[in-house]
């Protein structure tokens, strides 16, 4: 009997040490997400960022390299999926949830692209800005991760 209860002791904390280590892992995953959105100036070239801090609905969208920007936000959704990825893996443990995020990742970044790319190549003047400024807010922040934690933890823990 002596035996089973140290098994089962050995096995709580080996259960709290993964809690812990996992933890560890998500905190990092999410410093770096933060690290991004810190020098997202000198990391990316996206024009954009200094036309949304200022007065932009009062001025014409700036010059740009139009492909360079699109290369760098597309690159910046990547490694933001790919550490949102890591961070729901580390939360949930489940392949179904990953795979199920890989593709909404993938057709809502597509979805996303092409409504940004339909705004900015349409739009004249100072008109159109506000939904260029929130679809492509989607596309640079990892705010899918905040809509898919909670979505997966409700559907993990309140639903079942």
């Amino acid at each position: 009997m002596d035996c089973v209860g140290t098994d089962h002791k050995t096995k709580i904390k080996s259960g709290i040490v993964n809690k812990i280590k996992a933890g560890i892992v998500v905190a990092v995953l999410l410093s770096l997400l933060i690290l991004i959105r810190a020098f997202e100036d000198v990391l990316f070239y996206d024009p954009l960022l200094d036309y949304f801090k200022s007065d932009y609905k009062n001025h014409p969208l700036p010059e740009m390299n139009v492909l360079k920007m699109q290369l760098n936000i597309a690159f910046r959704y990547f490694l933001n999926t790919i550490i949102s990825l890591g961070i729901l893996w580390f939360v949930f443990k489940d392949l179904e949830i990953i795979k199920l995020s890989s593709v909404l990742y993938l057709v809502l970044f597509i979805l996303l692209l092409i409504g940004f790319n339909a705004i900015f190549f349409t739009s004249e003047g100072v008109q159109n800005q506000l939904p260029l400024f929130y679809i492509r807010r989607f596309l640079i922040q990892p705010l899918f991760l905040l809509i898919f934690a909670a979505a997966f933890y409700f559907q993990k823990n309140i639903l079942s």
